[in-house]
């Protein structure tokens, strides 16, 4: 009998197990498997836990990134993305990165206020920051909490760069911000699709917009002449890497002025969680999707090493990497991201903050 092969697959669901934390001794399991109920993509069992941190831009010298400043107003992601990198932090926080991930949700209501604190630090030089480098600025919970808008609010009343990525058409509701931002080149769009078969989104990230209604946000977008960029990420060998081409070419028709991607990498606990899944929602492929992540990671499913844990290597990972240059150049010729401007930053310079 293959692994998992008699194992039910929970529709509506990302991780289909909480995995052990390894900061705990202990272990705890479900003994009651229930579905869940979600209205607008909301997970009706989510719990909130809160945040007051001191800080709330993280830093960051991974030679990985494009981006050094992040902010995450939330920790923990409803939509419930099976490969996302982000649920091995959440074991920090005493939860699981499995189910925990996707219904435990951290949130951090003071982060606009942070913010204004940090722009008016010192000697502080303007670098672009990014929203979110974890998880999704405009997860479900964004729409009653409204931190993410907060959070803009301040970026347009200092005049400060952000670049924004998400995979919720909730970015939408603030566009009348978005807008005034883009006058003065201060901010980037990011669109994360990575299919647009609609059983592969389901299963692969369950709570999350269709690829139809990205496609749609890119084009409200960049009616509006706001830059933006698909990141067409993860990459996963054998489920979504033929739909490479396709996934430039509907972009590129809906407006996106550029493409960016990353491999799938399995660390951590990421690596049970996605193992578990893959053989209880396409059991008849699982092997061969291991075997092909792994030959993108010198052999492992968990690949840490720098430089190529979100490029991958190897012949497999090469032909991907040529077959997404020969897409964009394809579909995408000549387009590009505008520079964001560094000179309208404007802090208050000690004055008393007059935002909140």
């Amino acid at each position: 009998m293959s692994h998992q092969e008699n194992a039910e697959y929970f529709r509506g669901r990302g991780a289909q197990i909480n995995t052990h934390n390894k900061f705990f001794r202990n272990q705890y399991t479900a003994e009651h498997i229930e579905g869940i109920d979600e209205p607008l993509l909301e997970n009706s069992s989510t719990q909130l836990f809160e945040e007051h941190p001191k800080k709330i831009v993280s830093i960051s010298n991974s030679p990985d990134l494009s981006f050094v400043q992040s902010i995450n107003p939330y920790q923990g992601c409803e939509h419930g993305c099976l490969y996302c990198y982000a649920r091995n932090a959440h074991e920090y926080w005493g939860f699981s990165a499995g189910l925990d991930f996707e219904n435990k949700i951290i949130v951090k209501r003071n982060a606009a206020q942070l913010l204004e604190k940090f722009f008016n630090k010192k000697g502080y030089v303007p670098a672009t920051i990014m929203l979110s480098g974890n998880t999704d600025c405009y997860q479900p919970i964004e729409r009653k909490l409204k931190i993410t808008r907060s959070l803009l609010e301040v970026f347009l009343k200092y005049k400060h760069p952000v670049s924004i990525i998400s995979k919720n058409n909730l970015i939408l509701r603030d566009l009348d911000l978005i807008q005034k931002l883009n006058d003065l080149n201060l901010v980037h769009v990011a669109v994360t699709l990575n299919s647009l078969n609609e059983d592969l989104r389901q299963k692969l990230e369950p709570r999350t917009v269709t690829a139809k209604g990205r496609l749609n946000l890119i084009s409200k977008l960049t009616e509006k002449n706001i830059p933006v960029r698909l990141m067409l990420a993860p990459i996963i060998p054998g489920l979504n890497s033929d739909e490479i081409p396709n996934v430039i070419k509907a972009a590129a028709d809906a407006g996106a002025h550029a493409a960016s991607f990353t491999m799938v990498r399995l660390n951590g606990s990421i690596a049970e969680i996605f193992t578990d899944w893959i053989y209880k929602a396409y059991p008849d492929r699982a092997d061969k999707v291991l075997n092909m992540i792994a030959e993108c990671h010198d052999g492992k499913l968990n690949d840490s090493r720098w430089g190529t844990r979100m490029r991958g290597d190897g012949v497999l990972a090469e032909s991907i990497h040529n077959l997404f240059k020969i897409s964009v150049n394809r579909f995408m010729p000549g387009r590009n991201l505008k520079e964001l401007s560094f000179e309208h930053f404007t802090p208050s310079n000690g004055k008393q903050l007059d935002l909140f």
